[in-house]
């Protein structure tokens, strides 16, 4: 009887614990390094349709997928989330009434394994409206894992360029918006933030050092899934 109660009494004082945010909640899934560092593994088909949720410093957005849009971007997006990819990287390249771009590991091995996983283009069915996200490239067949998310309709003159969106942000805007945009664009594009090639080779080192400000994602989860 006495044990009972110990063990009672231990399972309130741990109630009470959680509830006060003392005891740590179960962790998210961890990142699949073995996966992320042979990109030939992550082949999956994404489902038709799914939600990605990503916590980040600024608060909660919710992007919303949907494969039939740009099925070869759709894929990829889907792998590399589903194997933690995006987990910690940072929003390094944010120009106000523009876009917000993210995508460059903070890790230097993992930017060196897709430097050439490249996929290739997709139709562009979709217009770079307000809220939608696209693949960053650098030409014909170059997409990786470089994203950005569009801030204004006029980014519709990107359509012809070939950037084709393959979901929008259905919940959580204002927390895109909110988006720490004060470092600029790229040098190479006649701005002061970040260089994504010093990204690339030192990672999150290099951000945290000279640009403590930038917001990051903290997790990026599958959170629904439509039958494929």
């Amino acid at each position: 009887m006495r044990l009972t109660a110990i063990a009672l009494m231990m399972a309130v004082l741990v109630a009470i614990a959680v509830g006060f945010g003392l005891v740590a909640q179960p962790a998210a899934a961890e990142v699949n390094m073995e996966k992320l560092l042979s990109p030939a593994q992550l082949n999956e088909t994404a489902p038709a349709k799914f939600q990605v949720k990503f916590d980040t410093s600024k608060g909660e957005f919710i992007i919303e997928v949907t494969r039939s849009w740009a099925p070869n971007g759709a894929d990829r997006f889907y792998n590399l989330v589903k194997n933690g990819y995006y987990d910690n990287c940072r929003f390094f390249r944010v120009v106000a009434n523009f876009m917000a771009q993210f995508g460059v590991s903070g890790n230097p091995k993992l930017n060196a394994a897709w430097a050439n996983a490249n996929i290739k283009d997709d139709p562009v069915k979709q217009s770079n409206l307000r809220g939608s996200i696209t693949y960053a490239m650098a030409g014909p067949n170059t997409r990786t894992t470089q994203l950005f998310i569009n801030y204004r309709d006029e980014n519709a003159q990107l359509d012809k360029s070939g950037f084709a969106p393959f979901g929008k942000v259905t919940k959580g805007m204002s927390v895109v918006d909110a988006i720490y945009s004060g470092y600029g664009d790229m040098p190479s594009q006649g701005g002061t933030g970040p260089d994504p090639t010093k990204i690339h080779y030192e990672g999150n080192t290099y951000l945290e050092k000279n640009f403590p400000k930038l917001d990051y994602i903290k997790t990026a989860t599958i959170v629904t899934e439509a039958a494929k």
